[in-house]
């Protein structure tokens, strides 16, 4: 193929913002996908374990091994929830909240970064255009075998 794809284009961008994450939690012996689950949960009163996979996309498998190992490296606690006792709140320790700072404050400068370089008119369209996209492969069947035109 000559012309990229959409395809090509998002995946391309996403793998250097993910490779660029990787690298800054590195420094801190953390792992991208450790700052988004850090970031996803409420530092004030917790979240559901069960609303959390959802919240991020994550499958729950992947889910409970990343939390594991938030767990081990004492960045979380799990503590029964009072408002129902079948689920679990997963909640910030100090140093969790501490990572969670230094997550959050990765991606505020990446979109400080993103908005000196790109014009707000830029930005705007791309945020719908990726809007768009999101919408087309959530709501709708591409690959449906019965199209009809």
């Amino acid at each position: 193929m000559k012309e990229k794809t959409i395809d090509y284009i998002l995946r391309a961008t996403w793998i250097s913002v993910s490779k660029m994450y990787h690298e800054e939690a590195k420094k801190k012996g953390s792992t991208m996908a450790t700052g988004f689950t850090l970031i996803s949960i409420d530092p004030d009163t917790g979240t559901p374990s069960t609303s959390l996979g959802p919240k991020m996309g994550v499958e729950a498998t992947s889910l409970s091994r990343i939390l594991k190992t938030m767990e081990e490296k004492g960045l979380i606690v799990r503590k029964p929830n009072p408002d129902d006792g079948r689920s679990v709140l997963v909640h910030l320790t100090p140093f969790g909240k501490e990572m969670r700072e230094f997550s959050k404050g990765i991606v505020l400068r990446f979109d400080e970064v993103v908005k000196e370089v790109i014009s707000e008119q830029d930005l705007n369209t791309f945020k719908k255009v990726a809007n768009s996209i999101m919408d087309i492969t959530q709501n709708k069947n591409i690959y449906a075998t019965n199209k009809t035109s």
